[in-house]
């Protein structure tokens, strides 16, 4: 029995369309059915979020994050953070968490 990728000269799935009169291109399969998606008026969008570079500093060293907002509270001032924080063996996990300021620097 012969090698089937042997005879195989065209890829399933459109690699070889550009010399096909039948092909239909990206642009004009657009369901007709569908609502167009609206467009967004860039002047009229809400400004995007004050977000920092920060560095944070804990019992496992030194992270970048992103501060997405200060609050003053009783005992001080406090961070909401985003940075990356080990999740199991395998890797990290993205932690979203308000943090003193202390533990919190600029970037």
């Amino acid at each position: 029995m012969s090698d089937p990728c042997d005879s195989v000269t065209r890829m399933a799935g459109g690699m070889n369309r550009r010399n096909n009169p039948f092909a239909v291109r990206l642009s004009d399969r657009v369901r007709s059915d569908q609502p167009a998606v609206p467009t967004v008026d860039v002047m009229s969008a809400p400004p995007p979020p004050d977000v920092r570079h920060v560095f944070v500093t804990d019992e496992l060293g030194r992270r970048a994050g992103l501060l997405l907002r200060w609050e003053k509270r009783g005992d001080g001032w406090w961070g909401r953070v985003c940075y990356p924080a080990p999740y199991d063996a395998e890797g990290w996990a993205l932690v979203e968490d308000w943090l003193p300021a202390n533990v919190i620097e600029r970037a």
